[in-house]
């Protein structure tokens, strides 16, 4: 299917409806029995994320008869669904609360998102922030815009690039790799500011928003990063994996940098990854 404005309308309100039932509810009202572990403290999952991600996936199983619906928490039990998103005909990528460990912790700092695949391309995309009803949306070759609460639409646009030493971003170190790590942030310096909201939802926004002036993760998990990366193309921007290589579905690993334009990333790139 050609998926459209009606349909993307249509997905951020199945996202809207999640939030105000499954997720605001419990913003800061979780007991220790809600929040669980996953791969390790760093991994949660609570009651929210679940409830969430089934009435979601639901809603667009309804709407979308045959969808693939790739949710995080359904996906940490059968990782097979990632390596099915490339081929499907018509996915939807789904994660129920991102920034799960700030939900816990009572901070405002979390998002829904979602990314629309039809056949391995993204086409599509919804970044809803709860806590103030607004949401980021995409549609391919048709430009990037922010909706308000009140039914009011802005375009959205990436910064005007600017020198390295004047260069405000987040950068993602967490889960690289030791050699990389080290090499990564023996560069940081270099840069004006570095920040972290634990949270890709509202760090794609921000970049995407004009902001920041990029994003740099290592872990590529689809439900985190198709979105954004969408999103932050029809907003004008150049994204690449860390050899230089296109972001596309199905793709965990490589690691990922958004900038401005391609002489920006070519300086980040240079700044962090370059060199031994």
């Amino acid at each position: 299917m050609a998926f459209n404005a009606h349909d993307l309308t249509a997905l951020a309100a199945t996202l809207r409806d999640a939030a105000r039932i499954d997720i605001l509810p419990r913003f800061r009202r979780m007991s220790p029995g809600d929040v669980r572990e996953k791969s390790g403290p760093l991994d949660l999952v609570t009651d929210a994320d679940e409830a969430a991600e089934a009435r979601i996936s639901a809603a667009l199983e309804k709407m979308f008869p045959g969808v693939l619906v790739v949710g995080e928490e359904e996906a940490a039990a059968d990782f097979t669904l990632i390596g099915r998103l490339a081929a499907a005909p018509f996915a939807i990528t789904l994660d129920p609360i991102d920034g799960t460990a700030n939900f816990v912790a009572g901070l405002p700092l979390f998002g829904v998102m979602a990314a629309v695949v039809e056949h391995g391309v993204t086409t599509a995309a919804v970044i809803l922030d709860p806590i103030v009803d607004n949401y980021s949306a995409a549609l391919v070759d048709a430009g990037a815009t922010e909706h308000a609460a009140d039914g009011s639409v802005a375009r959205l646009h990436v910064a005007d690039p600017v020198p390295l030493g004047r260069m405000s971003g987040m950068v993602s170190w967490r889960f690289m790799p030791a050699g990389v790590r080290d090499r990564v942030l023996r560069g940081l310096p270099r840069l004006a500011q570095v920040w972290d909201h634990r949270c890709a939802a509202h760090e794609y926004r921000a970049l995407c928003a004009g902001h920041s002036n990029f994003v740099v993760f290592n872990r590529l998990m689809p439900w985190d990063h198709l979105p954004g990366v969408l999103l932050h193309a029809e907003a004008g921007g150049h994204a690449a994996k860390f050899d230089g290589s296109p972001y596309c579905a199905g793709q965990t690993e490589g690691g990922l940098i958004c900038t401005a334009d391609l002489h920006s990333w070519r300086r980040l790139h240079g700044a962090l990854l370059a060199g031994p």
